[in-house]
């Protein structure tokens, strides 16, 4: 592709030279308008300019056919409003929304078209905006539905400047049909999970709603929050073997943890805990595998180090511990 283009960028270039070279050559002849450029011979000027002086001469008398192109420029599906009076309360602005929602619903079924993403704009007073991006679950043009995901977010949306205008956008795609895999299961409900999730964010925050994902560092338990997708993506299990759901159960433990992590008080014998006390488990300790030493993040402020031990004490609670400086704390119990 980046040769053809290429290709073609030169053979305008050179076409555009020869052009100009016709041009001066005229100009030296005399010939400055069209009238006198549809005076000369046809055969004569081919002999002597070429055919591109042909097809310069045949434009010149009207011989020349162009097919025209037909180009639709893209529809832009948007309705806005400028308030005449200042608006303060919610009312008016869903009432608006809703005659939005209405109007986008109708010119996209007339096109076979749904909604997959809605884009809100709000103007203020002070002449700032306020953006906010409704990604669609499922496509739909259900005004009741996607009114329903604008009123949740509005519900507890506050401002200290009142409203002067509003502008709502609909992003259009094609009705999905999607087929999903042998183990893999459908939402029941996107919408629905989408309206959860917008309920979920408004109470807590969007950085506290999401998939956890964990860092990649060595530090422990270390994870950051990502907005959920509900998009099914591609399956990470190699083709041929069956999904973690279906094979038959692993023989490792698993660690319960604490969040956060209790503190805890460790006596030591020879630099080796044998004794461990907290709120949550207490005991003199049986055995003990560690430490493990682990650090990181050296080069900046987020400098951490740690030991960790297993411990399991005379009660054969199985325990994960460490110790951060002088400080000990109970990271978890072991099933």
């Amino acid at each position: 592709m980046k040769r053809s283009a290429e290709s073609n960028s030169a053979a305008a270039k050179n076409r555009e030279d020869e052009i100009h070279q016709i041009l001066e050559i005229l100009h030296k002849w005399g010939i400055h308008t069209l009238g006198q450029l549809v005076r000369l011979d046809k055969e004569q000027l081919r002999a002597r300019l070429g055919p591109e002086a042909v097809r310069m001469w045949e434009r010149a008398n009207g011989q020349s056919n162009r097919p025209l192109k037909l180009v639709r420029q893209p529809e832009s599906f948007e309705e806005s409003f400028e308030f005449e009076n200042e608006i303060a309360t919610a009312e008016p602005l869903l009432f608006m929304l809703r005659r939005f929602l209405e109007q986008l619903s109708f010119r996209l079924s007339a096109i076979y078209l749904v909604t997959k993403e809605l884009r809100l704009q709000i103007t203020f007073s002070n002449k700032q905006h306020y953006e906010r991006c409704f990604k669609i679950p499922q496509p739909t043009n259900d005004v009741d539905l996607l009114f329903q995901m604008l009123h949740t977010h509005l519900e507890n949306f506050k401002s200290e400047y009142p409203i002067t205008a509003v502008s709502l956008e609909a992003k259009p795609t094609k009705a999905s049909q999607q087929q999903f895999g042998l183990f893999e299961i459908p939402l029941r409900d996107p919408n629905q999970l989408y309206e959860t999730l917008a309920r979920l964010i408004a109470l807590l925050g969007s950085d506290r709603v999401g998939t956890p994902v964990l860092e990649e560092t060595h530090r422990s338990d270390a994870f950051q929050i990502e907005p959920f997708s509900w998009e099914a993506g591609e399956s990470a299990v190699p083709s041929g073997e069956p999904p973690d759901a279906l094979r038959t159960a692993h023989t490792t433990i698993a660690l319960r943890r604490f969040r956060p992590a209790v503190s805890a008080s460790v006596f030591l014998s020879e630099n080796i805990p044998a004794h461990l006390r907290s709120a949550n488990v207490n005991g003199k300790v049986a055995q003990q595998s560690g430490p493990y030493r682990a650090s990181g993040n050296w080069w900046d402020e987020k400098i951490w180090s740690r030991s960790e031990w297993d411990l399991q004490l005379e009660n054969d609670i199985l325990v994960r511990c460490h110790k951060n400086g002088e400080i000990w704390a109970i990271d978890g119990v072991y099933d």
